[in-house]
């Protein structure tokens, strides 16, 4: 007997509003998950996996095996859990299977974002009044408590908006021309930037615009020359806060810019690797204050700077030392794998725009977004980003064509 239609409907359904909800919370995108999940197993739809999945699949059983040999194995549990979160593969590849159902995906997470970017700016807005009433220099009341959107963090909040903002771009460089569409998007676009750039995030600032160098060049080349000029103008516009925070990149105060306590983490995970080059310290082990002193290098002194010591800041070498490097080549070697087969679906597509253009330059445009902002921070493992990002990376393989039934593409 043939399950009725409504099933695979309902399916589709709770895959993308667990997809589009996690701009909003982790709890209800993942109760979404497990139902999507559920439906999905009694729909009848055939169950596919993107072909990233095989090597993000190696990835997850080498965390296993580092788990498994870690010297505190129920400690590490924790991190184990976010096996739950990579099932976004299953859901979204599984029920998402028209360019129409992707593109209503994406249109949520713009609508959704933008407005959570607008809660962002309203918190900037808020934060500067609290400092002004306070007589407090702008700058180091909001640094360590910035805008977060509707999430708990602000690191958080700006790996997701980058993600936006991305979709955004692309779409209006690539996307089917709707001109109706175009004039809401814009502000979209304008409302989403701003958030980002009140945050002073500046990992992923220096993602944005590695990710939109390269929108620009494969849309225009020339239209890159532009980019140093918005930079230029947003630099001169800017309130003191977001100066200060450029200026910090390079000239950063000790305690409150956190450039120096970043250098500790790289090399006290670097001493990590060196000791257990093959399965790490073990997951979530560095968050113990005697594992991540056990390896400072010598040369530091105590008490250390200000700054969060419990992960390393930097994806690839956070995975590398708990789960040791073939962890870290693994998951890589995914993100590499997805935009090769991403630039062969490009080079196959006809000229001129369209919506596979449109999500397979966003989704090459993520992943470099990720892989740069993966140099200063561990935000790929975070459940909110990790989810949206899988989700784009489902849509990616859409585009390109890479299913187990008649590609989409014609």
């Amino acid at each position: 007997m043939v399950p009725p239609p409504f099933l695979r409907r309902l399916s589709l359904w709770l895959s993308v509003a667990a997809a589009v909800t996690i701009l909003l919370s982790i709890a209800i995108s993942q109760i979404l998950l497990a139902l999507a999940l559920g439906v999905l197993l009694l729909s009848g739809l055939p169950l596919r996996w993107p072909k990233i999945s095989i090597l993000l699949g190696l990835f997850l059983v080498w965390s296993l095996i580092a788990l498994a040999f870690s010297p505190d194995p129920a400690y590490g549990l924790a991190q184990e859990r976010k096996i739950f979160v990579f099932l976004t593969l299953l859901t979204i590849f599984s029920t998402v299977r028209t360019m129409a159902e992707a593109k209503w995906l994406v249109y949520g997470w713009m609508l959704v974002g933008t407005a959570t970017a607008g809660r962002g700016v309203a918190q900037y807005i808020r934060d500067v009044a609290n400092a002004n009433a306070a007589h407090a220099d702008i700058y180091h009341f909001y640094v360590a408590d910035r805008i977060r959107g509707f999430m708990g963090h602000w690191m958080t909040f700006s790996g997701q908006e980058m993600f936006v903002l991305l979709l955004l771009s692309a779409w209006i460089l690539f996307g089917s021309f709707d001109k109706k569409a175009f004039w809401l998007w814009i502000p979209c676009f304008v409302i989403t930037a701003a958030a980002l750039y009140f945050s002073l995030t500046r990992s992923v600032w220096a993602a944005v615009i590695v990710a939109g160098l390269y929108l620009l060049w494969v849309w225009n080349r020339w239209a890159i020359l532009a980019l140093p000029v918005v930079l230029g103008l947003a630099f001169l516009v800017a309130p003191d806060s977001v100066k200060t925070r450029v200026h910090s990149i390079k000239d950063p105060e000790a305690q409150t810019d956190s450039n120096l306590h970043r250098e500790i983490c790289f090399r006290t995970g670097w001493q990590m690797i060196k000791a257990h080059p093959l399965l790490g310290v073990g997951p979530d082990e560095i968050t113990k204050d005697s594992v991540f002193c056990a390896y400072l290098p010598k040369d530091v002194k105590l008490p250390l700077p200000e700054g969060y010591y419990k992960h390393l800041h930097n994806f690839y070498i956070q995975y590398a030392a708990e789960r040791g490097i073939p962890a870290t080549l693994l998951i890589v070697a995914a993100l590499l794998l997805a935009v090769l087969d991403f630039r062969r679906a490009l080079g196959k597509l006809p000229a001129g725009r369209s919506d596979q253009r449109f999500l397979l330059h966003a989704a090459i445009a993520c992943i470099i977004g990720t892989m740069v902002e993966g140099t200063l921070e561990y935000n790929l493992n975070d459940t909110e980003v990790l989810t949206m990002f899988l989700a784009i990376m489902c849509l990616g393989y859409l585009a390109a064509g890479y299913t187990t039934e008649k590609p989409v593409i014609a």
